[in-house]
């Protein structure tokens, strides 16, 4: 954080929530209220072949350092950028003989900069390591055993002649990593590829509708407003996903992160009747109806998980029209149990390129988010360009450019007009204008270059589906 921003915002007692952030001064959407680098970070475990390890890009070649032979980066630039936080990591991983999990390379990334630079505030931080939660009171058995197992791999991994701590500190070290590890997303911001611990994003408390949203951007993570921010307002960040019942919301954060949401939108269930919604009228379905159904979407979305897991992509979409002939004469259009197989439909026939099917789905999707999740949603954004995209694949461009608007106009709130994604939407934009007013000048030669442009060239198959649609906020060990 520069001295500009640390101005901006101040730590403070939070009623009910312990510490927190507050603005100083006033900002609207869009504003970066702070950029902050990691105090340190690292790959997840099953990348660290094809991500950078100081960038965090994901890259077809990459440069292998020479004596690790572990850590792998873009070029020259960044293997020089990594050595400060690399050199003590290099050595303990020749000498160990491979190199351990993230979370214990994460650990001694912490510990290794709190022996350089000792453990009080460093530069540009608002507290220090210290003085982060680690809630290791509150762990479970399990969590007890994965903790204990934890500190002895780091006890076998940490050299000798480094900078020793005792089993309460490597243990704290842990914890902090446990309840406060952020994700770290690809260039695109599509791909979860790493976790980091971000000191001063730490102190931002949580809320199901908050008023800021975090993005990693060009190596640091932006914290940005989503709504207008007035001086001495507190800052907050959703820790969880909003498309589910406040009930569900506030277990998970319980089980994760140890606290009892009290946010107006739990405390009223505002919304849950939005994402519960069955159809009315007439038809409107019995109790026991909505229960089967409700279950056997359920049973589906498990069913469909352990399919996309195995590629089996021609039996998810299957499986997802069973499921949406029973829901739609049931389920309103923003029943969350409706809007998640759309959700799958959608994205999976996009990939099989089965493009005007998708397009359908997708704008069902779109239409439900649109009555659930706040303008400024960040997941909301990114599921409106997917329909926006899938729609131009479908050649209904009118719609799809429509889409891309829309898109555009929440990214350039929640990820700021530098992020790559909306660079790369901006030229989808550029694009898609340009095809809709030929479009509107002659539909019927519209159509017609479209036929050859798709003879000489194929369209660009999208990306394969993923079980994680967006990477979370923050990173919680299973």
């Amino acid at each position: 954080m520069t001295k500009g921003e640390m101005e901006s915002v101040e730590v403070f007692t939070s009623e009910g929530k312990g510490r927190g952030l507050k603005a100083q001064k006033e900002f609207l959407p869009g504003d970066v209220i702070f950029a902050e680098p990691a105090y340190a970070a690292v790959v997840f475990d099953s990348l660290t072949h094809v991500v950078c390890h100081t960038c965090f890009k994901r890259q077809e070649r990459l440069h292998r350092c020479g004596q690790c032979k572990f850590a792998h980066y873009c070029d020259r630039t960044c293997q020089r950028a990594a050595w400060l936080n690399h050199k003590n990591e290099c050595s303990a991983i020749k000498k160990h003989g491979k190199a351990p999990t993230e979370n214990i390379r994460l650990a001694a990334r912490i510990m290794w900069k709190i022996e350089r630079e000792g453990s009080g505030l460093s530069e540009g931080c608002l507290v220090s390591i210290d003085d982060l939660q680690n809630h290791v009171d509150n762990f479970g058995e399990e969590e007890k055993k994965e903790l204990h197992a934890d500190v002895q791999s780091f006890l076998e991994f940490w050299p000798p002649q480094s900078q020793q701590f005792g089993m309460q500190y490597i243990s704290h070290v842990f914890g902090v990593i446990s309840c406060n590890g952020f994700t770290l997303s690809d260039q695109r911001g599509l791909q979860a590829v790493g976790v980091g611990i971000f000191p001063n994003l730490c102190q931002v408390n949580h809320d199901c509708w908050p008023n800021c949203t975090v993005i990693f951007n060009n190596g640091k993570i932006e914290l940005r407003a989503l709504s207008k921010i007035s001086p001495g307002d507190e800052l907050s960040v959703s820790y969880v996903d909003f498309l589910n019942v406040s009930e569900e919301r506030r277990k998970q954060l319980k089980k994760q992160y140890y606290f009892d949401c009290a946010c107006e939108h739990c405390k009223k269930q505002v919304k849950d009747d939005l994402m519960l919604a069955v159809k009315q009228g007439e038809s409107k379905p019995s109790a026991e109806t909505v229960k089967e159904v409700v279950q056997f979407s359920k049973d589906t979305l498990e069913k469909i998980n352990k399919a996309r897991i195995e590629g089996l992509y021609h039996e998810v979409v299957k499986m997802c029209r069973e499921c949406l002939k029973k829901q739609e004469p049931v389920l309103g259009d923003t029943n969350i149990y409706l809007l998640r197989i759309l959700s799958i439909a959608s994205e999976v026939l996009s990939y099989l390129q089965m493009f005007e099917e998708a397009a359908d789905y997708a704008k069902k999707m779109v239409d439900g988010y649109m009555k659930i999740y706040h303008p400024n949603n960040a997941q909301l954004g990114m599921a409106v360009m997917r329909a926006g995209v899938t729609h131009w694949h479908a050649g209904l461009i009118e719609a799809g450019h429509g889409l891309i608007c829309k898109a555009y106009a929440i990214l350039l709130i929640t990820h700021g007009p530098s992020h790559p994604i909306t660079k790369d939407l901006e030229v989808m934009r550029v694009q898609t204008e340009m095809e809709l007013r030929m479009f509107q000048q002659n539909e019927f030669m519209y159509y017609k270059m479209r036929e050859a442009a798709l003879k000489n060239q194929k369209i660009q198959v999208m990306p394969e589906p993923s079980n994680e649609t967006s990477p979370g906020l923050f990173h919680k060990k299973e």
